[in-house]
């Protein structure tokens, strides 16, 4: 790839976004476009039309949409349906229109069956319902992974779809009630620290077991799927690390990080979620890539950034 090309980077600002813009930067891409939300709104269709016209990117990493965790998805499940569906579909239709060389879907690893072969491989996708607590998104990101197939198989477009694992580190969303549970917790043990509590109660029974993958780890894997050769690549590619801890041995590392010294309590009478969700990457990896982040570096970085990002968070 010529490093002039011009990059459209959805959803910059976010956990994943901000790493693709920071490693496009690292190897040399300049032609780099970005917008913020009040500058385009992906769900509406005359405007991403307006913006595909305008600037005809020639690639895609479509890394914008609705995402939370368990609480967000149980409260306004019609949003994050209706939101990520529109967002979606815009995107790639406009990709298809206006000549995109390759489109960089992300999926969500909630896309998988709740009961699944672990580590679960690609082929497991659509074999039975996804975990109910998070079924609404992740209906949205199977419709968005049927899309590119639909268009690739329509129109010879290369529009392809991954599948991280619980991603993690800087600009995340820390919001203990919108946010993902890493970072959730984080702040949660955080504060608990600031205000000497002497506990924080957590959801569930903290035995469910989570993957987890660093940001600039996915996208550095990204950016390798967009310079390889995947003329005949078919369906959607995992990104995982290996890195797997149960809820609870999460909250203990975190916990230990922060230096919060309190009692952690379980509210069992809360969901889980999804028991296990552990990804098989082999096929990401065939294309030369590896996770360079450490598990608990990854920790290490990501609360160093909130703890500087944050004004209220400082010790």
């Amino acid at each position: 790839m010529h490093k002039d090309i011009k990059i459209y980077i959805a959803g910059h600002r976010g956990l994943i976004g901000s790493a693709i813009y920071s490693e496009c930067h690292s190897r040399g891409y300049r032609n780099l476009v970005v917008k913020e939300h009040r500058e385009l709104d992906l769900t509406d269709s005359h405007a991403v039309e307006k913006f595909f016209d305008h600037n005809r990117p020639d690639y895609v990493f479509l890394a914008a949409g609705k995402v939370g965790g368990i609480i967000q998805n149980q409260e306004t499940p019609a949003d994050f349906l209706t939101e990520n569906l529109k967002i979606q579909l815009n995107v790639i239709e406009n990709a298809q229109k206006f000549s995109v060389k390759k489109l960089i879907l992300f999926g969500s690893s909630c896309m998988y069956p709740r009961e699944c072969l672990q580590a679960m491989p690609e082929d497991m996708i659509l074999t039975a319902k996804p975990e109910p607590t998070s079924l609404p998104y992740a209906m949205a990101k199977l419709a968005g992974l049927q899309l590119c197939d639909a268009f690739n198989r329509q129109y010879g477009t290369q529009f392809i779809s991954v599948i991280p694992n619980s991603v993690f580190g800087p600009f995340d969303n820390f919001d203990p009630k919108s946010g993902h549970v890493l970072s959730a917790l984080m702040r949660r043990f955080h504060e608990a620290k600031q205000q000497r509590l002497p506990y924080v109660e957590l959801w569930g029974t903290g035995s469910p077991r989570r993957e987890f993958v660093f940001s600039s780890d996915v996208a550095k894997a990204v950016l390798t799927i967009m310079e390889s050769d995947t003329e005949h690549l078919e369906g959607p590619l995992n990104i995982s690390s290996g890195d797997e801890y149960s809820i609870k041995e999460l909250a203990e590392m975190i916990q230990a990080i922060v230096g919060y010294d309190g009692e952690i309590r379980w509210d069992t009478s809360k969901p889980d979620g999804a028991p296990r969700k552990l990804l098989d990457s082999t096929r990401l990896r065939t294309l030369g890539w590896q996770p360079e982040t450490s598990f608990l570096d990854g920790l290490k970085e990501t609360y160093r950034w909130y703890k500087e990002s944050y004004s209220d968070a400082s010790d």
